[in-house]
């Protein structure tokens, strides 16, 4: 892999968030950058944070859930940039309520940006790689790409669609020896924007919460950025994602009755607050963008697990030895219970 300050990146998702986060720390290391999303007056903010940050940046407003855009996007960075290094896949979407309570046009928006919007995005920077030699697609999952979590059917159901489909490419370029890697990013709980946008049907129409725990975003963009000079199959963020990860191998039964007891899965993602009146399913939210939420209170400033373990293969794979053992012990001593 080229380093990072040789770059030419692209980032979907790219005004709020993860994406945000991931933008500014690719351009604190001299990446040039192609920034996507649907708001261009949060997209613009962002681009002048990234070059006082010293990164060199192209902006251009794109909705994934629209093979066109996608497919503009990538020409772009090349016709900009002269290549594509590496091609983040980062846009999503949710919306919080019950399945039976979620409307069709929004399960087919959930989709449409969450998984559609991914495979456009691998879609069209393959070929462009593969000109130009290689390259690295960072598709930005979830945990919930491997345990689903209630009120999010649907997102649940995009992001184990991203998983699977990161898989199966992964294979496909190595059987044919094509020198571009897919790395899945699996993040925890991050204090965001997005429970701030995201549209909620929850009981008493309150404001949506992060399950804690609740890590910062700055640990997925150094996950991503990582995974940009140093690919790997998969990175987990927040040693909360590693183990529910091992639990639900283990015994997804048992995940689940951990998560109805007491009703501890449905109320620690409800807070008291009343939802916001707009949301950014079908339109961007008219703001400047942000990194973080406002959970910062409830956030672990800094993600040991991933920082010293998750970016690093061999002490990751110790980490897992210690957590499979750690889960190993919680699933005895609730069969004894």
């Amino acid at each position: 892999m080229r380093p990072i300050a040789d770059q030419v990146v692209v980032i979907t998702g790219a005004s709020s968030g993860i994406g945000r986060a991931t933008a500014l720390e690719f351009g604190a290391r001299g990446a040039r950058l192609v920034l996507a999303a649907r708001g261009e007056p949060a997209l613009q903010d962002t681009a002048r944070e990234v070059e006082a940050a010293g990164g060199e940046v192209h902006i251009v407003p794109v909705d994934v859930s629209l093979w066109a855009d996608v497919e503009h996007l990538a020409q772009e960075a090349v016709e900009h940039f002269g290549r594509i290094d590496t091609w983040v896949n980062n846009a999503a979407v949710i919306v919080y309520a019950k399945f039976q309570d979620t409307e069709i046009d929004e399960i087919n928006r959930i989709i449409q940006v969450n998984l559609l919007g991914q495979m456009y995005g691998a879609k069209a920077a393959l070929p462009l790689m593969q000109e130009a030699g290689g390259g690295t697609i960072i598709n930005v999952a979830s945990v919930e790409a491997e345990r689903s979590l209630p009120y999010h059917s649907i997102y649940a159901a995009s992001k184990h669609g991203v998983k699977g489909f990161s898989e199966a490419l992964r294979l496909e370029l190595a059987h044919d020896k094509i020198p571009i890697q897919v790395t899945t990013i699996l993040p925890a709980s991050i204090n965001t924007p997005l429970f701030r946008h995201s549209r909620s049907r929850l009981e008493g129409g309150v404001k949506p919460l992060p399950m804690p725990p609740i890590y910062d975003a700055s640990d997925v963009a150094l996950a991503i950025v990582s995974a940009a000079e140093h690919p790997q199959r998969d990175i987990y963020v927040g040693g909360s994602s590693r183990m529910f990860s091992i639990l639900q191998r283990m015994n997804p039964a048992l995940v689940d009755r951990m998560l109805l007891t007491g009703g501890v899965g449905f109320r620690l993602q409800r807070t008291n607050e009343p939802a916001p009146p707009d949301d950014n399913l079908f339109a961007p939210v008219l703001d400047s963008g942000a990194v973080r939420g406002e959970f910062g209170k409830l956030t672990m400033p800094v993600s040991v697990y991933t920082r010293v373990f998750a970016l690093h293969p061999r002490p990751a794979r110790l980490a897992t030895l210690a957590l499979i053992g750690g889960a190993a012990l919680l699933l005895r001593r609730r069969q004894q219970a």
